[in-house]
């Protein structure tokens, strides 16, 4: 199987979707991180370019610890994504030429305009790149994939509903190495944005660890947990702490239950 995930900045796919990439990868199946803009923008003290470059080989690092096939970030600015003809196209060729059966990527409502606009402009190819006349320089595909959301906890217009969910408790230590790679965000500028303040991550390496895993040790949402039940029982689902789940869009190839359970690992 091929699999795109497409995220707003370079750190993105890892937050939402690092666990699953790496049980998959694992098993054989081909994945890829696209992030939609260079992450310029996303720290207090680098200016733009120095940042650009810091964020696109932490996007490759994170990359290489998760073992998936690929990372690209376009050179959008970031902050500055709109849903354009021209950043369509560019989605378009990006999942014709991974030839992805699965594309995954944020909904199209979010805090942040670069989440919602990368979501509409995944939407606003989800039937197009199947088109031969469209971009025609990059073949289309001949069956459309599946399209998928990441999970997020905004409940206007609609809340987030989880059609399959995984639990990656068993591969926690390795989304955790991906985030690690994402120095200047999970260490740097998320802490400092979110009024934590710098001086409270801790500087030595052991420390610095426990710190990332306490602080991104999130109890899986009640429709999360409600869909882990399902698939793995009550009792499973009860002690997972670590997961991560998807919901169908309505856009793109439509999967039976079966079918979903299959695609996603256990």
């Amino acid at each position: 199987m091929r699999l795109i995930c497409v995220g707003a900045h370079p750190d993105d796919c890892e937050i939402e979707f690092g666990g699953t990439a790496v049980k998959l990868a694992a098993r054989g199946d081909a994945v890829k991180f696209l992030s939609m803009t260079n992450g310029e923008a996303g720290h207090h003290l680098y200016p733009g370019p120095k940042l650009a470059a810091i964020r696109k080989a932490e996007a490759e690092e994170a990359a290489r610890r998760l073992g998936i096939a690929a990372a690209e970030v376009l050179d959008n600015p970031d902050g500055q994504l709109i849903p354009s003809i021209e950043a369509r196209f560019d989605v378009i060729r990006q999942i014709r030429a991974w030839e992805a059966d699965v594309v995954i990527t944020h909904r199209p409502w979010d805090y942040h305009p670069d989440h919602r606009y990368t979501g509409q402009l995944v939407q606003d190819s989800a039937y197009l790149v199947t088109v031969p006349h469209v971009c025609p320089e990059t073949p289309a595909l001949r069956h459309n994939p599946v399209f998928l959301h990441l999970e997020d906890a905004f409940r206007s217009p609609v809340p987030f509903r989880a059609d399959i969910a995984v639990d990656i408790g068993d591969v926690w230590e390795r989304k955790l190495d991906g985030l690690d790679a994402h120095r200047s965000q999970v260490y740097e500028w998320l802490p400092w944005i979110a009024s934590a303040g710098r001086e409270k991550v801790p500087e030595d390496p052991a420390a610095r660890r426990k710190w990332l895993d306490a602080a991104w040790t999130r109890e899986p949402s009640a429709c999360t947990r409600a869909v882990l039940a399902e698939r793995y029982g009550c009792g499973h689902a009860e002690r997972v702490r670590h997961a991560e789940a998807f919901e169908i869009s309505e856009y793109g190839r439509q999967l039976s239950g079966e079918e979903l359970e299959e695609m996603f690992p256990r």
